[in-house]
C-alpha cells in the first residue's frame, strides 16, 4: 500500500510539474506577445513622430525662416569684417603720418593687396563669382538654368572675395552680389531640405525659390523687407508667380529682423532702428512749391542713369575687345584689377585730390553725411563741421561745399562705372545710391542758398532740408539705372522717412520713364554683353514686329522619331544631340505629329531592352563569355562616368558613350549595341567556339533592327505647338507667360519645324554685331520716327488652306 501511495504521489507531482511548465510556457508566451505589441506600438509611435518631424522640418515657413537667418548671419558677419578691414586701413595710414610718401604707399598698397587677393580668389576658386550675379539669376529664373552659378564653390568664392573687395574701399556695393548669394543659399538649402520633404525635389518649385533668395538678399542688406520683395519681383522675373509673394515677404522680414537684432545683441546699437535713420521734421516735411523741383530731379536722374548705363557699356565693350585681342593688360585677372585699384586709390588719397571729394570717408560714412538734416552752406553751421568727423571731410579752406560736391559726383560717376567692369564680385546699387545722394545734396544746398529763409506759408517759415533732397536723389538715380520702382520703397525703409513717400515716388517714376526710353537697365545691358540666354523684351509701338512670323525664323531641320523607328535609329538620334525631348510622328512620309517623348523615356526603353536581351543571352552564351563581356562592359562604363565639368554657358558636347549613364546602371548600351566582344582573343583561347560567337554577332545586329515598342513609354500627346503664321509678338508673349523652352511648328498637324529660345532671341535682336550687343546712343528714342500703333492682318480661309497645302 505504501508503494501505491508513493506512485500516486509521484503521479500527482508529475501532473503538477507539467501544469507548472505549461503555465510558465503560457506566461512566457504572453510576456513575449505583450513585449512584441509594446515594441510595435513604440515603433508605430516612433514612425508617427518621425513623419511629424519630417513634415515639420520640410514645411515652407521653416525653409523661409532658415534662409532668412542664414542670410542675416552672412550679412552681419561680412559687415564686421569689412569694418575691421577699414579700421586697419585707417590705422596703417595714420601710422605713416610722418611722411606723405609713406602715407600714399600705405593708402594704395593696402587696397591693392585686398583687390588682387579678391580677384585671384574669385577667378581660381569659381570664376562664376565675378560680377553682380543678378543678370545670371534673372536668366536662370527665365528657365535657362545656369547650374554652375548656384554651387557651394561659387558661394564660398563670392562671400570671401566680396568681403575683401568691400574692405579695399573700391566704389562698389554688396547688394547685387548678395542677391546672387541669396539665390545660391536658396538652391543649396533646397537640396538639403529634400532629405525631409519630397516637394523640394521638384525642379520648377526650386527655381521659384530663387526669387525668395533675391528678396531676402536685399532685405538683409538694407533691412528693407518690403522693398526687397518688390525688387525681386521687378528685376528677376518677367512674369511673377503670385504664390511667391508671401514667401518673399516672410523670408525677407525674418532676415531683416535678425540682421538688425544682431547688432543689438553685439552691443553695437541700443535698439532696432532704420539703417540710416534721419531726423527730419514731421509736422511739415515739404511744401507744394518743392514738388516741381522733385520732379525735375527725377528727370535729370533719368538722364543720368541712362548715361551711366551707356558709359558702363562702352567700357565693358572696350575691355571685352582687349580680351579678344589678347592684349598685355588682359592676360590675367590681376593686371587690370591692380591698375584700376591704384588709379582710384591715387585719386582718393586724402592729402591729394581726395581732399576735394572727401576721399577719407567710406560709402557708408558718405551716406550718413548726405542724409544729415543740417544745412552745410549756412556759414553758421560750417563751424560745427570740426566736431563731426563725417562733416569735417566736406570742409576745405580753398573750396566751398558746392565745388566739393560737384567734384565728388563727377569723379565717383566714372569711377563706379569703371569698377563694376572688374573681374571681381561687385554691385552697382550702393555706388549709385551714393552718387544720387550727393547730387540731391548739391541741389538741396543750392536751394538753401537761394532761399536762406525758406518758404513763408501763412506766416510760418519752413526751411529747406537738403538731406531730404539727398534721399530723393539717391532713390531717383538708382531707379534710372536699375529701371525699378522698388528703390523708392527701399529708400523709405532705409531712412525711416515715410513722410517723403510722395516726392520719392514722383521722382522715381519720372526717372524710370526717361531712362527706359533711352537705355536698357544695367542688368539687361550685362545680359547682352555676356550673351546670356535670356529672352529680351519687345519694344512697344513698332509695327515691324508683327510682320515677322514663325516660319521666318523657325528651325526646319528637326530630329524626330517615328512609330516605325528601330533601336538603331533611336540610338543614332540620341547620340546626335542632347535634346531633352524628341517629337514623335506617325511616319516620315506623313510627318503627322503624335506627341513628344522625353530623352529619359527613350533611355529607359533601351535599358529595358538591354535587360531583356541579357536574360535571353544568359541561356545561350557560355558562362566564361558572359563573365568576360560583363567585365569589359563595367570597365568601359566606369571609364565613361568621369567627365569634366562643362561651362554653364556652353552647350555640352554629347559623347558617344553618353548613353552609358542610364539611371546610374553602369551598363554600356553603346558598347553592347555598337561594338563587339574581343573575338580574336576569344578565338585564340577557345577556337572551338568561333561559330557560336559569329552567330551571336549576327543575332546582335538583328536585335538592333527590330522596331521599338512604345507601349511602355510615356508620351506627351499634346506638346506645345505653333502654326507657321504665328506673329513674333504672339510667340514672344506665349514663351514669356508659359516659360517655354521650345515649341513645335505644325501645318495642319504636320511637323514642319521647331522654335527654341535661341531662334526667338535672334529674331528679336535682329542683326547682331560681332561683339554681341547693340548699345543705343543717348537720345536715340527721340530721333525715332516709327509708326505708332498696331496692325491687324486678316487672311481669307481659302488663302490659308492653299498656303498650308503648299
Amino acid at each position: 500500500m505504501a508503494v501505491d501511495g508513493t506512485d500516486e504521489n509521484n503521479l500527482e507531482q508529475g501532473i503538477y510539474t507539467k501544469d507548472a511548465a505549461r503555465l510558465r510556457k503560457n506566461d512566457r508566451r504572453r510576456r513575449s506577445l505583450s513585449d512584441r505589441s509594446l515594441s510595435q506600438k513604440c515603433g508605430a509611435w516612433a514612425s508617427h513622430f518621425q513623419r511629424l518631424f519630417v513634415s515639420f522640418i520640410g514645411a515652407d515657413w521653416i525653409f523661409l525662416m532658415i534662409l532668412g537667418f542664414i542670410m542675416a548671419v552672412f550679412s552681419f558677419t561680412m559687415d564686421i569684417f569689412v569694418d575691421l578691414f577699414t579700421e586697419t586701413h585707417r590705422w596703417i595710414y595714420d601710422l605713416a603720418d610722418s611722411h606723405v610718401v609713406l602715407q600714399y604707399l600705405a593708402w594704395v598698397a593696402y587696397s591693392l593687396f585686398l583687390m588682387c587677393f579678391a580677384a585671384g580668389f574669385a577667378n581660381i576658386v569659381s570664376v562664376q563669382a565675378a560680377g553682380s550675379g543678378i543678370p545670371e539669376t534673372k536668366t536662370s529664373l527665365r528657365g535657362v538654368m545656369l547650374q554652375e552659378y548656384f554651387t557651394f564653390k561659387t558661394l564660398v568664392s563670392k562671400v570671401i572675395s566680396l568681403t575683401c573687395v568691400l574692405g579695399s574701399e573700391l566704389p562698389v556695393g554688396k547688394e547685387g552680389p548678395f542677391v546672387h548669394v541669396g539665390s545660391v543659399c536658396a538652391a543649396l538649402l533646397c537640396k538639403f531640405m529634400s532629405l525631409f520633404s519630397g516637394i523640394y525635389k521638384n525642379k520648377a518649385r526650386n527655381e521659384e525659390m530663387l526669387t525668395v533668395g533675391c528678396a531676402v538678399g536685399i532685405g538683409c542688406c538694407f533691412a528693407a523687407p518690403i522693398g526687397g520683395a518688390l525688387f525681386s519681383l521687378e528685376v528677376t522675373s518677367m512674369f511673377f508667380v503670385a504664390r511667391n509673394y508671401w514667401r518673399g515677404f516672410l523670408s525677407a522680414t525674418f532676415g531683416s529682423f535678425i540682421f538688425r537684432l544682431l547688432p543689438v545683441w553685439n552691443r553695437q546699437e541700443e535698439t532696432l532702428t532704420a539703417l540710416y535713420a534721419t531726423k527730419y521734421r514731421l509736422d511739415f516735411p515739404f511744401d507744394l512749391q518743392e514738388l516741381p523741383i522733385f520732379a525735375a530731379m527725377g528727370i535729370v536722374c533719368g538722364f543720368g542713369g541712362a548715361f551711366f548705363v551707356y558709359l558702363y557699356g562702352k567700357i565693358s565693350l572696350f575691355v571685352k575687345k582687349q580680351k579678344a585681342t589678347n592684349s598685355f593688360l588682359m592676360k590675367n585677372c590681376f593686371l587690370y584689377s591692380a591698375l584700376v585699384s591704384v588709379l582710384i586709390s591715387t585719386l582718393t588719397f586724402p592729402p591729394g585730390f581726395g581732399q576735394f571729394m572727401a576721399g577719407r570717408l567710406t560709402q557708408r560714412d558718405s551716406l550718413i553725411s548726405f542724409f544729415d538734416n543740417r544745412t552745410w552752406s549756412n556759414h553758421c553751421i560750417v563751424a560745427d563741421f570740426d566736431h563731426d568727423d563725417h562733416l569735417a571731410a566736406w570742409k576745405h579752406p580753398q573750396a566751398n561745399v558746392f565745388v566739393i560736391l560737384s567734384a565728388f559726383v563727377i569723379m565717383k560717376f566714372w569711377m563706379s562705372a569703371l569698377s563694376i567692369t572688374l573681374p571681381i564680385p561687385c554691385g552697382s546699387f550702393v555706388p549709385i545710391f551714393v552718387i544720387g545722394a550727393a547730387f540731391g545734396r548739391l541741389v538741396g544746398e543750392g536751394l538753401a542758398t537761394l532761399f536762406p529763409d525758406g518758404f513763408n506759408i501763412d506766416g510760418h517759415i519752413y526751411h529747406i532740408v537738403p538731406g531730404a533732397y539727398a534721399v530723393i536723389g539717391a532713390a531717383a538715380l538708382t531707379a534710372g539705372v536699375t529701371h525699378t520702382i522698388s528703390t523708392g520703397v527701399i529708400m523709405m525703409e532705409l531712412t525711416g522717412q515715410i513722410n517723403y513717400a510722395l516726392p520719392i515716388l514722383i521722382s522715381v517714376i519720372l526717372a524710370n520713364m526717361v531712362s527706359q526710353s533711352l537705355q536698357p537697365s544695367i542688368y539687361d545691358t550685362v545680359i547682352r554683353i555676356k550673351k546670356l540666354p535670356y529672352l529680351p523684351m519687345l519694344s512697344w509701338g513698332h509695327r515691324e514686329k508683327y510682320d515677322i512670323y514663325v516660319e521666318d525664323f523657325m528651325k526646319r531641320e528637326v530630329r524626330y522619331i517615328t512609330l516605325n523607328s528601330t533601336y538603331r535609329d533611336v540610338i543614332k538620334i540620341l547620340r546626335s544631340g542632347n535634346l531633352k525631348t524628341l517629337p514623335l510622328v506617325k511616319s516620315a512620309e506623313s510627318m503627322l505629329l503624335l506627341g513628344s517623348v522625353e530623352r529619359a523615356q527613350l533611355l529607359g526603353l533601351l535599358m529595358q531592352r538591354l535587360q531583356h536581351l541579357r536574360e535571353e543571352n544568359a541561356s545561350t552564351m557560355p558562362v566564361r563569355y558572359k563573365v568576360h563581356f560583363q567585365t569589359s562592359t563595367e570597365e568601359s562604363a566606369s571609364a565613361s562616368t568621369t567627365k569634366p565639368l562643362k561651362s554653364a554657358l556652353k552647350k555640352p558636347s554629347v559623347d558617344e558613350e553618353e548613353i552609358t549613364s542610364v539611371y546610374d546602371s553602369g551598363l554600356n548600351l553603346k558598347k553592347f549595341f555598337c561594338s563587339r566582344p574581343d573575338i580574336e582573343a576569344m578565338e585564340v583561347r577557345h577556337p572551338a567556339h568561333t561559330n557560336v560567337l559569329q552567330k551571336f554577332t549576327e543575332w546582335e545586329e538583328q536585335q538592333m533592327d527590330e522596331q521599338v515598342n512604345f507601349n511602355s513609354c510615356k508620351i506627351d500627346p499634346a506638346p506645345f505647338q505653333l502654326v507657321e503664321r504665328t506673329s513674333l509678338h504672339k510667340t514672344h508673349t506665349m514663351f514669356s507667360v508659359l516659360n517655354l523652352d521650345y515649341a513645335y511648328v505644325t501645318s495642319i498637324g504636320r511637323l514642319v519645324g521647331v522654335v527654341s529660345l535661341k531662334e526667338l532671341r535672334e529674331a528679336i535682336e535682329g542683326c547682331m554685331p560681332a561683339d554681341g550687343v547693340r548699345l543705343r546712343p543717348v537720345m536715340s528714342t527721340f530721333r525715332d520716327r516709327g509708326v505708332r500703333g498696331t496692325r491687324t492682318e486678316t487672311i481669307e480661309l481659302h488663302q490659308l488652306l492653299e498656303h498650308q497645302i503648299s
